[in-house]
Protein backbone atom coordinates (compact mmCIF):
# COMPACT_ATOMS: atom_id res chain seq x y z
CA UNK A 1 0.00 0.00 0.00
CA UNK A 2 1.30 3.47 -0.80
CA UNK A 3 0.86 6.55 1.11
CA UNK A 4 -1.41 7.35 -1.16
CA UNK A 5 -3.60 4.97 -0.44
CA UNK A 6 -3.56 5.16 3.23
CA UNK A 7 -4.80 8.94 3.42
CA UNK A 8 -7.28 7.51 0.81
CA UNK A 9 -8.52 4.67 2.82
CA UNK A 10 -8.39 7.27 5.94
CA UNK A 11 -10.62 9.60 3.95
CA UNK A 12 -13.11 6.82 2.99
CA UNK A 13 -13.34 5.97 6.60
CA UNK A 14 -14.11 9.03 8.06
CA UNK A 15 -16.37 10.17 5.04
CA UNK A 16 -18.23 6.34 5.88
CA UNK A 17 -18.78 7.58 9.84
CA UNK A 18 -19.98 10.81 8.96
CA UNK A 19 -22.29 9.13 6.93
CA UNK A 20 -23.19 6.63 9.80
CA UNK A 21 -23.39 9.78 12.08
CA UNK A 22 -26.13 11.86 9.64
CA UNK A 23 -28.07 8.03 9.08
CA UNK A 24 -28.39 8.19 12.92
CA UNK A 25 -29.34 11.69 13.23
CA UNK A 26 -26.34 12.40 15.39
CA UNK A 27 -24.04 16.05 15.92
CA UNK A 28 -20.88 15.68 15.30
CA UNK A 29 -20.54 16.49 19.00
CA UNK A 30 -23.45 14.13 20.45
CA UNK A 31 -21.17 10.93 18.83
CA UNK A 32 -18.28 12.66 20.25
CA UNK A 33 -20.08 12.54 23.62
CA UNK A 34 -21.52 8.85 22.97
CA UNK A 35 -18.25 7.38 22.26
CA UNK A 36 -16.31 9.04 24.53
CA UNK A 37 -13.63 10.99 22.36
CA UNK A 38 -13.24 14.01 22.30
CA UNK A 39 -14.56 16.40 19.52
CA UNK A 40 -11.47 17.62 17.33
CA UNK A 41 -10.48 13.97 17.31
CA UNK A 42 -13.78 12.62 16.08
CA UNK A 43 -13.90 16.09 13.24
CA UNK A 44 -10.03 14.50 12.01
CA UNK A 45 -11.10 11.02 11.65
CA UNK A 46 -14.06 11.98 9.66
CA UNK A 47 -11.73 14.46 7.25
CA UNK A 48 -9.04 11.88 7.13
CA UNK A 49 -6.55 13.58 8.92
CA UNK A 50 -6.46 10.87 12.10
CA UNK A 51 -5.76 7.23 12.16
CA UNK A 52 -7.95 5.75 14.58
CA UNK A 53 -7.05 3.08 16.72
CA UNK A 54 -9.02 -0.57 17.23
CA UNK A 55 -10.44 0.69 20.19
CA UNK A 56 -10.96 4.05 18.94
CA UNK A 57 -12.78 2.76 16.08
CA UNK A 58 -14.58 0.38 18.35
CA UNK A 59 -16.21 2.81 20.46
CA UNK A 60 -17.09 4.99 17.44
CA UNK A 61 -18.73 1.60 16.31
CA UNK A 62 -20.68 0.84 19.62
CA UNK A 63 -21.68 4.70 20.06
CA UNK A 64 -23.25 4.85 15.87
CA UNK A 65 -24.98 1.06 16.75
CA UNK A 66 -23.01 -0.48 14.08
CA UNK A 67 -20.37 -3.61 13.94
CA UNK A 68 -16.84 -2.96 14.77
CA UNK A 69 -15.77 -5.34 12.19
CA UNK A 70 -17.36 -2.88 9.74
CA UNK A 71 -14.97 -0.37 10.59
CA UNK A 72 -12.06 -2.39 10.90
CA UNK A 73 -12.28 -3.87 7.07
CA UNK A 74 -12.50 -0.40 5.75
CA UNK A 75 -9.69 0.41 8.33
CA UNK A 76 -7.65 -1.98 6.81
CA UNK A 77 -7.40 -4.02 10.00
CA UNK A 78 -9.50 -7.02 9.08
CA UNK A 79 -9.87 -8.16 5.03
CA UNK A 80 -13.15 -8.16 4.20
CA UNK A 81 -12.22 -11.66 2.55
CA UNK A 82 -10.77 -13.01 6.24
CA UNK A 83 -14.19 -12.05 8.13
CA UNK A 84 -14.12 -15.42 9.10
CA UNK A 85 -11.02 -15.53 10.84
CA UNK A 86 -12.65 -15.53 14.53
CA UNK A 87 -9.80 -15.75 16.52
CA UNK A 88 -8.42 -12.37 15.21
CA UNK A 89 -11.53 -10.64 15.39
CA UNK A 90 -12.33 -11.84 18.73
CA UNK A 91 -8.90 -10.31 20.01
CA UNK A 92 -9.64 -7.28 17.88
CA UNK A 93 -13.33 -7.07 19.93
CA UNK A 94 -12.79 -8.10 22.90
CA UNK A 95 -13.66 -5.43 25.44
CA UNK A 96 -11.32 -6.63 28.64
CA UNK A 97 -7.85 -6.12 26.61
CA UNK A 98 -6.52 -2.80 26.07
CA UNK A 99 -5.31 -1.60 22.17
CA UNK A 100 -1.54 -3.03 23.04
CA UNK A 101 -2.88 -6.42 24.39
CA UNK A 102 -5.06 -6.68 21.36
CA UNK A 103 -1.62 -5.75 19.02
CA UNK A 104 0.64 -8.28 21.29
CA UNK A 105 -1.68 -11.23 20.53
CA UNK A 106 -2.57 -10.76 16.96
CA UNK A 107 0.77 -10.21 16.10
CA UNK A 108 1.61 -14.04 18.20
CA UNK A 109 -1.52 -15.62 16.45
CA UNK A 110 -0.16 -14.30 13.20
CA UNK A 111 3.22 -15.88 13.59
CA UNK A 112 2.21 -18.96 14.93
CA UNK A 113 -0.02 -18.96 11.30
CA UNK A 114 3.22 -18.16 9.50
CA UNK A 115 5.66 -20.48 11.53
CA UNK A 116 3.58 -23.43 10.97
CA UNK A 117 2.43 -24.01 7.21
CA UNK A 118 1.60 -21.78 4.71
CA UNK A 119 -0.61 -18.95 5.87
CA UNK A 120 -3.46 -18.18 4.14
CA UNK A 121 -4.74 -14.73 6.36
CA UNK A 122 -5.17 -11.77 4.41
CA UNK A 123 -4.75 -9.93 7.55
CA UNK A 124 -2.80 -7.16 8.35
CA UNK A 125 -0.72 -6.97 11.57
CA UNK A 126 -1.94 -4.20 14.04
CA UNK A 127 0.80 -1.04 13.53
CA UNK A 128 2.12 0.21 16.90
Amino acid sequence: MTAGDSSDRWADLGEFIRQQRNTARLSLRRLSEIAGISNPYLSQIERGLRKPSAEILQQIAKALRISAETLYVRAGILEDERRDDDVVRHILTDPYLVEEQRQVLVRIYLSFRRENGPCEAKLEEPRS
